[in-house]
């Protein structure tokens, strides 16, 4: 198979390519692109779930060291004010974790921006090819419709006027019969023309998700940033309640990083195996959609030496009839205006449309080379095989480092808000604030003491 330009399969394509595959019931699945079949979807699911294990693992972990620490911890003397052992290395590893969050936050944005700019290219990729495609259908059109319309008026108008000598009628016919022959040749170059799959609507399908995966990320890192930022300042201020609220939050996006690094990870293994050959599936896809010939669908996906092109036949016979149309106006031209200077303004006409039609011609020539759509599908595999595989691992990064960091915070917050001190709501209050406890107990002594 022929590789699109500018593309090679990269080295984590063919290191997640090789990861072994297994259904439901752990038989062995071949690393094949196949999204329809049954023992290939559960070979991702199965791919998927082993991040919902990891959170029922992280969450167990949390759940006995924490009744651990609740159950385990020897009694305090009463009215003890000397800090545990070992309290600042347990918020000091809590800080570090919670920074260790904050650098997987970083590298989350960065692959949330490469993958969402492997999207763009691939839409940038197809929009192009319909920008191809529609010009083709369009030059075909235009010269038929030119090519008919000289046939019916032009043509018509010629016979007329050489209707007195035969020799002349029968050139102008020959003309009509091979501009009828080219017109029909060039109807047959619109090969998407009918086709109920459009390049534009996946595309702006492909847009239409892209967009909302985006903004769901960005949501996502906005709240886990926001849960280590506040947490952090928690820490400083010795807030039990702050610490709480954000520890419950800590739980939540715990649970929303793991989920995400199920569907990166799926994503990512099922990505690799489509980009590792991606030529079978595409065109067997777009066969089934579209309908074309696997001829036609083979010189545009491939594009190499070993296949031809298909149109070469309607091109060479449309060029031929254009070439004898040219040839039989320019000896009616020579012969025919001397003796009927009424035969000069159709003939005029005739060469101003058979000008255009050869234009046109020489444009659909170049479009209908391999290489433009060739160039697009190779310009769409790179954005999606390299720029959005490549963001997808940076998410799969920053999700388990998330992960990793907000368990191990889950672990310690508990410990550390054990060791705020009890009056640590209301070391900020001023001694003249009338709704202070403390105030309020001393007045009411002075209040007694007068009585």
């Amino acid at each position: 198979m022929g590789a699109p330009p500018g593309y090679r399969p990269s080295a984590w394509v063919h290191l997640l390519h090789q990861l072994p595959r297994a259904d439901f019931q752990l038989r062995p699945v071949p690393s094949v692109f196949a999204p329809q079949e049954q023992q290939y979807q559960q070979a991702l699911l199965l791919v998927a779930a082993l991040a919902g294990l990891g959170l029922g693992l992280s969450l167990i972990f949390i759940a006995v060291y924490l009744i651990r620490f609740c159950c385990c911890r020897p009694p305090e003397p009463p009215g003890s004010k000397i800090p545990s052992p070992g309290g600042g290395c347990v918020t000091w590893s809590c800080i570090v974790a919670l920074l260790a969050g904050c650098t997987g936050i970083g590298i989350g944005f960065y692959g949330n921006s490469e993958t969402s700019d492997g999207v763009s290219q691939l839409s940038s990729a197809l929009l192009h090819a319909n920008h191809t495609l529609s010009t083709i259908d369009h030059l075909v059109l235009e010269t038929v419709e030119r090519l008919g319309e000289a046939v019916r008026t032009e043509l018509t108008t010629l016979e007329e006027v050489l209707e007195p000598r035969t020799e002349l009628v029968a050139a102008a016919r020959g003309a009509r019969r091979q501009a009828e022959a080219a017109a029909q040749q060039l109807q047959g170059l619109a090969f998407w023309q009918g086709v109920p799959l459009s390049p534009l609507q996946v595309a702006e399908n492909v847009s239409f998700v892209e967009e909302y995966r985006w903004l769901a990320y960005v949501l996502l890192l906005l709240l886990e940033l926001l849960v280590c930022l506040f947490t952090l300042l928690g820490l400083a201020k010795q807030s039990k309640w702050l610490v709480i609220v954000m520890t419950v939050m800590s739980l939540l996006v715990l649970v929303l990083s793991w989920g995400s690094m199920g569907l990166e990870a799926a994503t990512a293994v099922g990505l690799s195996d489509f980009c590792s050959n991606p030529d079978p599936y595409v065109l067997n896809l777009t066969q089934e959609e579209t309908g074309l010939s696997s001829d036609i669908l083979s010189y545009y996906f491939l594009c190499n030496q070993a296949v031809s092109n298909p149109f070469q036949q309607r091109l060479t016979l449309s060029q031929r009839a254009l070439a004898n149309i040219h040839s039989q106006l320019l000896g009616l031209e020579r012969e025919a205006v001397p003796q009927f200077p009424s035969a000069q303004k159709p003939l005029l006409s005739l060469e101003e449309t058979l000008n255009v039609t050869e234009g046109n011609f020489h444009q659909l020539v170049a479009l209908l080379h391999c290489r433009g759509l060739h160039k697009d599908y190779g310009a769409a595999l790179r954005g999606l095989c390299e720029d959005a595989l490549e963001g997808l691992l940076f998410l799969l990064l920053f999700s388990l480092l998330s992960a990793g960091a907000l368990a191990t915070a889950l672990c310690s917050l508990p410990r550390a808000w054990a060791l705020f001190p009890p009056s640590d709501d209301y070391d900020d209050t001023d001694d003249d604030d009338p709704f202070n406890p403390q105030q309020e107990s001393k007045r009411f002594v002075q209040w007694q003491s007068s009585i």
